[in-house]
Formats: C-alpha cells, sequence, structure tokens
C-alpha cells in the first residue's frame, strides 16, 4: 500500500448551464477559461485543507486538454497560483483518465520519498472543441474542474491498495481530436478541415470494446489486489455517458456501491473523477475508512483501475 491520503479537496464550474431534455450540462462563457477553472478549484482545495501553496512540493495539471502545445498547462497554472516559487510543475495526460494515471503516479512517488504533498487538478473546457452535428457527443459533455491535495499519511490503513491501467490500441481511433499538432497541423486549418480539428467519438464501436474487455481486466485487477466486489465500499467511475448502469452491472456493482451524476453534470472529461470524488467527499458519501475503487476509460483506448483507502 502506498500510505497516502486526501487532506483537501475543491472544485469549480462555469455560471452558464444548458439542458438537453432532462440533461444538465455546464458550459464556458466568457471571461471563463480552463486556467480560471482550474485556479478556482485549485485555491479551494487548499483552503478546505488549510494550506498555503509554499506548503506544496509538486503541481500536477492531470488534464486531457492542454491550454496550449506549449508550456506544459501545469506551468500555466503555477504561474497564477505559485509564480515566484520553484514548484515542480507537470502534465499528466491519460485523457479521460489522467487524474487516476496522476494518483497513481504520485502515491508511488510520495511512498518513494520524492514528494510530500501534492498538488492534483483536473480543468476542461471540451465544450470549445465539440462538433455540434455530433449530437451524441454535443449533448453529453460539460466543463468543470476539481483539485486534491494528496499527502504521505501517519496512519498505515489510509493510501492507494492497487492499481492497474491497461490500454487496448485497436480504439486508437474512436475517440480523436486529429487536428492541432503535427498530424494535422494549423497551417491546415479551413473551412473544408475544421472538422479534423474537432472532437469525434465512435461512442458505440467504445462500448461495445469496453464490454468485451473490462471484465477480465477487473478479474486480473482483483487478483493483483486481493479485493472482490464486495469489499469495495464506493465505486467512484467515470461519468463516460448514460450506458453506466450496463457497464457497472457488468462488471458486478450494485446501485447503491456508485456515483452516476450524468444527468447533472454530463461528462466532464479528465475532471469527471476527481469531480465526483469532491463531491462525494463534501456530502459525506464516502466516509473515513471506506474503500473507493476509481475506474474508468479513456482515448487510446485505456482503461485504469486504483483502489484506496480513504
Amino acid at each position: 500500500m502506498n500510505g497516502v491520503e486526501i487532506t483537501g479537496y475543491g472544485t469549480a464550474l462555469p455560471k452558464n448551464t444548458v439542458t438537453f431534455g432532462d440533461q444538465t450540462r455546464y458550459r464556458v462563457v466568457a471571461g471563463e477559461t480552463q486556467i480560471s477553472l482550474a485556479v478556482e478549484a485549485c485555491e479551494q482545495a487548499l483552503r478546505q485543507g488549510n494550506l498555503d501553496i509554499t506548503e506544496i512540493d509538486c503541481l500536477v495539471s492531470a488534464s486531457a486538454v492542454a491550454v496550449q502545445p506549449i508550456p506544459c498547462t501545469a506551468a500555466l497554472i503555477h504561474e497564477q497560483i505559485a509564480q515566484g516559487t520553484d514548484i515542480p510543475a507537470i502534465d499528466i495526460n491519460t485523457t479521460c483518465t489522467s487524474f487516476v494515471t496522476a494518483l497513481d503516479t504520485f502515491s508511488t512517488l510520495i511512498e518513494a520519498g520524492r514528494y510530500t504533498r501534492v498538488l492534483i487538478v483536473s480543468s476542461e473546457v471540451g465544450s470549445l472543441g465539440l462538433n455540434p452535428n455530433q449530437k451524441e457527443s454535443f449533448e453529453l459533455f460539460s466543463d468543470g474542474a476539481a483539485a486534491i491535495v494528496l499527502e504521505r499519511s501517519t496512519n498505515p490503513e489510509k493510501g492507494v491498495i492497487s492499481a492497474m491501467q491497461r490500454t487496448w490500441s485497436e480504439g486508437a481511433h474512436q475517440t480523436e481530436i486529429r487536428g492541432g499538432l503535427t498530424a494535422f497541423p494549423p497551417s491546415n486549418y479551413s473551412e473544408e478541415t475544421k472538422e479534423e480539428y474537432m472532437f469525434d467519438m465512435q461512442g458505440k464501436a467504445i462500448l461495445s470494446l469496453v464490454i468485451k474487455k473490462l471484465p477480465k481486466m477487473m478479474a486480473a485487477f482483483y487478483e493483483q489486489s486481493g479485493l472482490s466486489a464486495d469489499l469495495i465500499d464506493k465505486v467512484v467511475p467515470h461519468q463516460a455517458s448514460r450506458a453506466m448502469p450496463l457497464l457497472m452491472k457488468k462488471i458486478g456493482f450494485s446501485k447503491e456501491q456508485y456515483f452516476d451524476t450524468v444527468k447533472e453534470y454530463g461528462n466532464m472529461v479528465s475532471a469527471s473523477i476527481p469531480f465526483t470524488l469532491c463531491n462525494a467527499l463534501s456530502e459525506q458519501a464516502i466516509k473515513d475508512g471506506d474503500t473507493v475503487l476509481f475506474i474508468g476509460t479513456a482515448a487510446g483506448l485505456t482503461t485504469n483501475i486504483l483502489a484506496m483507502r480513504c
């Protein structure tokens, strides 16, 4: 077990909402940016944990889409909340599961003694890249941000129990934004090519691949971790789509075990899991000593599973 605990958390949402039937989505308006949402969430996490930024020894942006190609998004957040310090700023990107990858990576680095207290933030304004001609994705995604402070724990019962990440690249082109970097550089942009620079998702194909692969991965995770479905108190899944109940049932979790907030918040990309986590902590739906499972799929097709005793 990597001996870590969450000692601060915070979220941020745009002011504007749109509705699609009974579904609510948050979308940025003028004056709101990916950085402003990240900063708000970070500052809230620090306040909630009674901490100052100088007490953080690493700042991590775990987001799917960067603010710009270079520098890393974490450096741009650093500019707003940590300028004048030399706290390292690092980006982690496994798209929708970036937060879980960051939690896995930095719990290991904390356990190894490299860091003591890390601020991890996921912030997304995916609405800016949606294609209005693709109704499924256009009506699914929301903007938002969430941040946690992760630090070394003095309680031997708390920490990351086990983690697993796998990629099935037969699904690599089922979720894409092809334009903007070297495959389709900005110089190639035109009215004819503009959809290459927008989000493109084949939802049914992704779900089919996940249903085929995830049960075997879940079994391997249980063997590795020594856990089982009945030993998991709460599941914090990526809020990928309205098909979540089908997938949770497929891998053996009851409705009482997992959080489903797709109707209220939609899919916040990398911010989805930490936002759900922060809300659950705030509402005391996750209690001290609970064993919590984080699980999600991401473009690639990458899947992460991580169990933590909170």
